[in-house]
């Protein structure tokens, strides 16, 4: 049950660099920016922490969670400003050698409530380009994850999660208010995809999404989307950064507007599970 109906997100966009210091050099601003606005939570989007898609120069910086630059400046920034904090992903160094790509939610003392790493890893062959396949590099998370908050339950994903639809339907059935989607899109399946499926993934659960992203022209080479979004449980738009970076964007979220949307279309009450006749 949420102790409070309303919460106050701080939405961000970054174009994040192959070092953790120039990514926590922004996030410092963010968090800063988004405590004067009065925000109860700041939302960084995937890779927020490092996005290097140089191997060795990767694996040189990688270390295991708790010891990740980029997640204690967040801790000590939440804690320094009072602030939620979601830092999206990072990189962090798994038990086999791996990476993970571990996300965190830090509450405003700069504890960590919740860690998730991505279960479903981008392994993609898209018309025109380069195969993509994010599991030679990094090891699957092995659980969802959902944590309770003043603000109600959050269930936690990252990115390609977002084409699995079962894997939100369930956090709803357990009753999240809010998903978390952070990303860093590709141009192409952006423009083809991005925007119809966040709004999908709130229609279908009844929930709040919220989509940090990254944006623009990376060190490594990359090329992201952009237009980070928050999408309330009826599927309408509430904030789109377009592709400028780094970006903020304040959001306020009217909690009880997922129980309204819920009791007009209880699709997470009354779907049925029956066999598949083919004929």
């Amino acid at each position: 049950m949420a102790e409070r109906d309303t919460l106050r997100v701080a939405l961000a966009q970054m174009c994040s660099a192959d070092t953790h210091a120039e990514n926590i050099a922004t996030v410092t601003d963010l968090a800063a920016r988004a405590a004067a606005e009065g925000a109860d939570l700041l939302c960084l989007p995937e890779v927020a922490g490092l996005m290097n898609r140089n191997a060795a120069v990767a694996r040189a910086q990688v270390v295991p969670a708790a010891d990740d630059p980029f997640l204690l400046a967040c801790r000590d920034l939440a804690a320094a400003h009072g602030v939620w904090i979601h830092a999206g992903s990072t990189p962090v160094l798994a038990p086999d050698g791996r990476f993970l790509n571990h996300s965190a939610v830090i509450d405003d003392t700069g504890a960590i409530r919740a860690a998730y790493d991505k279960v479903h890893l981008f392994d993609v062959a898209i018309e025109g380009q380069a195969p993509i396949g994010e599991s030679k590099r990094f090891a699957p998370g092995e659980a969802a994850v959902m944590l309770d908050t003043p603000w109600g339950a959050w269930g936690l994903s990252i990115c390609y999660d977002l084409r699995f639809p079962h894997f939100y339907r369930r956090y709803a059935q357990a009753g999240a208010c809010v998903l978390f989607i952070p990303s860093a899109f590709t141009v192409p399946t952006g423009r083809a995809h991005w925007e119809v499926l966040l709004r999908a993934r709130a229609i279908e659960t009844g929930a709040f999404v919220l989509a940090a992203a990254q944006a623009g022209a990376h060190a490594d080479g990359r090329q992201t989307w952009g237009h980070a979004m928050a999408v309330d449980p009826w599927g309408g738009v509430l904030a789109d950064l377009g592709q400028e970076a780094p970006r903020m964007q304040i959001v306020d979220l009217d909690l009880s507007r997922v129980t309204a949307a819920r009791d007009q279309i209880p699709s997470l009450r009354t779907g049925r599970d029956v066999p598949l006749r083919r004929v």
